[in-house]
């Protein structure tokens, strides 16, 4: 027969074996519920935009791939297209004013012709694109990589092309004014035939061998002799008070490698 305190130590080993049970429990529902309420709350802001909708004013195509398709003409006015990938893209004659574009990529795009007054196409990547003739008064390049990029015939008055990698970019008949190119690399740009029509900035810009041959730079700020030194232009470029031409002016015709 079994001892009453057997009885009372297999008793007391029963429920503490059933409390274990439901504290497991316990712990498993809690853990459950806050990683419900921890997927509920994740933010949608991390999430891609509505990448299947049509391009229409004002949507969300944040993060979304349209590498490669024909968008011309579209209407994309105040859309959200961010971090949005648009390589080998036709985007001419686009209305993208005041458009979302931080961080998109546009290697290799057609923006030629389009609307983008006031839009933000700060950090993107956009190398050997076409924005010949587009209207960018007062758009945002910051920053951004746009390397043997067209802007021939674009309307860029008050754009801000600060720290933005311009390389062999070229402005030929570019509309300029309260243009900043503040620490951008202009190395190779041709901004020769640019029409000035007001203030630029140069501040800290790079101008190893930039084209501003026949330009009337003499109301441009943040020149110094230095970059002038390295740039090149001719007898018919006009410095601001204090600055000199060199002596190796005209520079020899640019190898268009």
């Amino acid at each position: 027969m079994q001892s009453r305190r057997g009885r009372n130590d297999g008793a007391a080993l029963s429920w503490f074996a059933a409390r274990d049970r439901l504290v497991v429990a316990g712990l498993s529902g809690l853990a459950l519920t806050v990683a419900i309420l921890l997927v509920s709350g994740a933010p949608k802001s991390a999430q891609a935009g509505d990448c299947g909708s049509v391009a229409s004013p004002g949507l969300d195509w944040s993060e979304c791939s349209k590498n490669n398709i024909m968008l011309q003409g579209s209407d994309l006015h105040g859309a959200n297209l961010a971090g949005a990938h648009f390589d080998g893209t036709d985007l001419s004659n686009a209305n993208l004013t005041s458009a979302n574009l931080e961080k998109a990529t546009l290697v290799r795009a057609w923006v030629k012709n389009a609307h983008a007054e006031g839009a933000n196409f700060s950090r993107i990547e956009a190398y050997r694109s076409d924005f010949s003739n587009a209207v960018a008064n007062g758009a945002a390049f910051a920053s951004a990589e746009l390397q043997r990029a067209e802007f021939s015939g674009a309307q860029l008055t008050n754009t801000d092309f600060q720290k933005a990698e311009l390389g062999r970019a070229d402005f030929e008949k570019a509309a300029l004014g309260k243009t900043n190119f503040s620490l951008a690399n202009l190395s190779r740009a041709a901004l020769s035939g640019a029409a000035i029509n007001g203030p630029v900035a140069f501040s800290g810009a790079f101008m190893y061998l930039t084209r501003i041959e026949g330009l009337d730079l003499s109301a441009a700020t943040g020149l110094e002799q230095q970059q002038i030194n390295l740039a090149c232009g001719d007898k018919a470029t006009k410095l601001p008070a204090g600055l000199k031409a060199p002596e190796g002016w005209p520079c020899p015709p640019d190898d268009k490698d």
